[in-house]
């Protein structure tokens, strides 16, 4: 399966991010929309969760709404305030060696994916991460040295809060330390249960279980899959064999410190690594950061993107993942 990837810096919301916007919007709406109109929230409605919950990026959002020609339609869908329901997999884990790094595998629909790695350096902070919902991310890092990645939490409980990867734009935004970082997961709300693991260049890391319907839970975790605490959704952890991924990262932090280039490996390979493109969760990448150096790579089975925290040219690149039932290509 060829899929083509590109990565965009623009420091300041400009022309690159409106023609992202034009570009991709009709789908976005689509998407949006499946519910029906009356199933979103109202402008109203959204701007007042940015304004209760994340009143750091406002001026932010407003830009962004500016540029995407401030229409009612898509300011709502900016917000990213109550989205309709999403599943992905994903397994991530930190490496408990010399250099802080956070590892994950994104297992999703490569027909519903960006697949666009974004720099900005909005509101005079550096991020970089893979983009989705054209200002979120679904992990990343910035300046500060702090790193932050989700998998889905494998519940079905759909509440009133934020799509996850706009909460983690605003982490990276807004936090610089993992402390803080965990303050801000325990009170923002959420629209679905989500993980999220967040590292920063101390070496401490967190894993916070998100859900609609109960408080945060905060944890020592180094490894997240597609459950939280226990199994609450036993299909989907079938599907996806949530708990044995689990298991296998576990068993590699356990004992002796495995070399770093080894346990990156491991997500390249079973039960890690996924080729479920039909069934919705074939792996679409390995990312692997290592923020205290600013360094953030993208690895397929035979390809591997070396990207900077401080931006570099634009780039395109073809990227072949293994098909359903077939060898990995690269």
């Amino acid at each position: 399966m060829e899929l083509i990837w590109r990565s965009i810096s623009e420091p300041e919301p400009g022309p690159k991010w409106a023609g992202l916007f034009a570009e991709l919007w009709p789908e976005y709406k689509t998407w949006w929309m499946r519910e029906g109109i009356d199933a979103r929230p109202t402008y109203w409605e959204s701007l007042k969760a940015i304004k209760t919950h994340m009143p750091e990026i406002l001026p932010l959002y407003e830009q962004l709404c500016a540029l995407a020609g401030g229409g009612d339609l898509a300011a709502r869908f900016l917000s990213f305030y109550r989205p309709p329901p999403y599943l992905s997999g994903c397994s991530q884990a930190i490496w408990p060696g010399k250099e802080p790094m956070l590892v994950r595998n994104y297992d999703y629909n490569p027909n519903a994916f960006e697949r666009l790695v974004l720099h900005t350096r909005w509101q005079g902070r550096n991020v970089i991460g893979t983009s989705d919902g054209l200002w979120g991310l679904v992990d990343g890092m910035n300046d500060a040295g702090l790193a932050v990645s989700l998998t889905f939490g494998g519940r079905r409980v759909v509440g009133d809060g934020f799509g996850v990867p706009l909460i983690l734009r605003y982490v990276l935004q807004t936090c610089t330390t993992t402390e803080q970082a965990a303050a801000a997961l325990a009170r923002l709300p959420t629209h679905m249960s989500y993980n999220v693991t967040v590292l920063d260049a101390r070496r401490n890391y967190i894993t916070a279980f998100m859900a609609p319907d109960r408080p945060a839970i905060i944890t020592h975790a180094a490894v997240a899959t597609n459950h939280q605490e226990k199994v609450e959704w036993d299909a989907h952890a079938r599907m996806t064999a949530t708990v044995e991924r689990e298991r296998f990262l576990l068993q590699r932090l356990t004992g002796h410190v495995e070399p770093e280039e080894k346990f990156i490996a491991a997500f390249l390979r079973p039960p890690l690594y996924s080729i479920e493109f039909d069934r919705g969760f074939g792996t679409l990448y390995t990312a692997v950061y290592r923020p205290r150096l600013g360094q953030m790579e993208l690895r397929w089975p035979r390809a591997i993107w070396a990207l900077n925290l401080y931006g570099g040219p634009d780039e395109t690149r073809i990227i072949y993942t293994p098909e359903t039932g077939k060898a990995a290509a690269g």
